[in-house]
């Protein structure tokens, strides 16, 4: 029998409305006693009744704030829900910036009850949910997504999984809209004036593609072709992509880039159009950035239209793989134009993939220092563990300015803490992919690579990774075919000098001497400061009898730093391979 004086708590599961007033601190500034009567009417008048009428009970208020209880998801949710539109009829005729705004964010979980109070994860991830909605807007969980679908008459605008401060899991977050208020853009009536927050990472809505064409029925091809570039965009974890539903709120309507941009908040617009004439189609596309109208990118497609849906899914790969390159190049150029003391922890990350993409050792290291400012500034961001891993790798494979062990080591840890935070993280699964090459764990390289290409078909990285997986596990005729792709995915990858080493190591174990020579001299003039590249030449120039040109290239090569070149097999090469290349060299003269 337990005697002692020990404090049981007791649990139970519940669904929590965690809301607060948007701008509270500027209202109070504005008008303290005003926005205080207000906010005591508003309470009196419109949460408390609902709450009650939903068999709610007030946790606790706070000065722009309150937290309730329910039994029930649905019943949560339908409080949330009533609460905005309740306000939102009271806001209509008042001034945008004189409106009280609550931003909710439901959540189900395990709480702790102590003193009426209600403690614990389930809370805090019902407080992060409210600080991810707009003014006037609503964010649950997917555990209240899930419950609540078709019971309501609500719809959901699928966020994705989010690292939230202080917890520590990525939390599948939707964002909550009215049914009379669905074909709306914006959540509910108050909000339609009321900018939204952009996210961190890059932010796209693809507007329907115009049918400039006379025919109505084009309209199902075009529209068509944007929602499969909606689908094929999702699909980039680096990406936070705005659902169907919203982006076609806009269709038949001329709008303003900016005012999109605005009002869904996000940082890039892709808009395009389709012209049919006879059996030729014509379809342009744009990329803009929101807040300034500049073209980020833009190109035309024209195809016969032989197989409509042929065309279809041609032409939405084709811009697919234009655009996330192109936010990738205008995500970094943004960040450099930031001064250092202001960047936020994505900025910080692209700078360091900027820095990455100088490809030198010293541009390495540097890289390294942004990565783990990323880490500092937000340990929940998965980006940065996965930058320093890759940075860490090169540094250890490719510079070789650090012990090869260590590093590998410190890299994989990396990558496997980026993973755990975000599972959906496709760059840090082919790092692990390149890291177990380098280790001779080949049936893993190629595991983690295509794990990685099943969470992002078109991500150049994980076609690269598993390029080289195949190139060293004895296919190199497919891996050639994997790293081409790999290439023309993203002409403009900071790894193009790997990419390319690779595609010349495929030569070279197919015995196809002159092709991979060719390769590594594109190699070396693009990536001077790349040391591997010019082993491998000199390889390829000794299988070809070329020894005046290989001793050049010896030459050449004897600039770099001692140890730039390994003395040992790789682990990564099988002793076939390893035993090819080391012919090469021994008749290029090579020691």
């Amino acid at each position: 029998m337990n005697t002692g004086a020990g404090f049981r708590a007791e649990r139970r599961l519940a669904a929590i409305v965690a809301a607060d007033v948007a701008g509270y601190s500027r209202l109070i500034g504005g008008d303290e006693e005003g926005t205080l009567n207000r906010l005591r009417s508003i309470r009196a008048e419109v949460i408390d009744p609902t709450i009650a009428a939903h068999t709610g009970r007030l946790v606790k208020t706070t000065g722009d704030g309150f937290l309730a209880e329910f039994g029930s998801v649905v019943h949560a949710l339908r409080c949330a829900v009533v609460v905005q539109e309740v306000i939102a009829e009271r806001n209509a005729g008042t001034a945008v910036a004189d409106r009280i705004e609550f931003r909710i964010g439901v959540h189900q979980g395990d709480v702790v009850v102590q003193d009426n109070d209600i403690l614990g994860d389930g809370v805090n991830v019902a407080a992060r949910l409210e600080g991810l909605a707009e003014p006037g807007g609503i964010c649950v969980s997917a555990r209240v997504q899930e419950d609540a679908a078709g019971r309501l008459d609500v719809s959901f605008d699928d966020l994705g999984k989010q690292a939230l401060k202080n917890i520590d899991r990525p939390v599948h977050v939707y964002r909550v809209r009215s049914g009379t208020d669905r074909e709306t853009d914006p959540p509910f009536r108050n909000a339609l004036t009321s900018p939204v927050v952009v996210t961190d990472k890059p932010s796209i809505a693809v507007l329907p593609f115009a049918n400039m064409s006379a025919d109505p029925e084009q309209d199902f091809v075009a529209d068509g072709i944007a929602e499969d570039i909606i689908t094929a965009l999702s699909r980039y974890a680096s990406l936070f992509v705005i659902a169907r539903n919203s982006c076609f709120t806009y269709k038949g309507r001329s709008v303003d880039v900016r005012e999109v941009g605005r009002e869904l908040g996000v940082r890039y617009v892709l808009e395009g159009s389709l012209r049919k004439t006879g059996n030729r189609a014509r379809v342009s596309a744009q990329l803009i950035e929101a807040s300034t109208s500049k073209h980020v990118w833009a190109e035309r497609y024209d195809r016969n239209l032989t197989d409509i849906f042929s065309v279809q899914d041609e032409i939405t790969e084709a811009v697919a793989i234009a655009v996330v390159p192109a936010i990738a190049e205008a995500e970094q150029q943004r960040a450099m134009r930031k001064p250092p003391g202001n960047l936020d922890a994505w900025a910080t990350y692209q700078r360091g993939l900027w820095h990455v993409g100088r490809f030198s050792a010293s541009e390495n290291a540097l890289a390294q220092t942004f990565f783990q400012q990323a880490i500092d500034l937000d340990p929940n961001f998965s980006g940065g563990y996965t930058g320093l891993s890759l940075a860490q790798d090169l540094a250890a494979t490719v510079f070789r300015t650090v012990d090869l062990e260590d590093a590998l080591n410190f890299a994989e840890t990396l990558a496997d803490r980026a993973i755990a935070l975000d599972s959906s993280d496709a760059e840090a699964h082919s790092c692990l992919a390149l890291l177990s090459v380098v280790r001779g764990d080949h049936e893993g390289g190629l595991r983690w690579a295509r794990r990685a290409l099943e969470i992002s078909p078109n991500l150049a990285s994980a076609h690269g990774a598993l390029g080289f997986a195949l190139t060293f596990a004895g296919e190199p005729r497919d891996g050639l075919v994997v790293l081409n792709r790999s290439m023309r995915l993203d002409p403009r990858d900071p790894f193009l000098g790997i990419r390319m080493l690779h595609v010349s190591c495929c030569h070279y174990f197919c015995e196809e001497y002159e092709a991979a020579a060719d390769m590594a001299k594109r190699a070396v003039r693009a990536f001077p400061e790349f040391p591997l590249p010019y082993r491998w030449l000199g390889a390829a120039l000794g299988q070809l009898g070329r020894g005046e040109e290989a001793a050049e290239i010896q030459s050449r090569a004897a600039t770099f730093p001692p140890g730039s070149f390994p003395r040992q097999r790789s682990r990564a090469m099988r002793q076939t391979d390893s035993k090819h290349f080391a012919e090469g060299l021994r008749k290029a003269g090579w020691s």
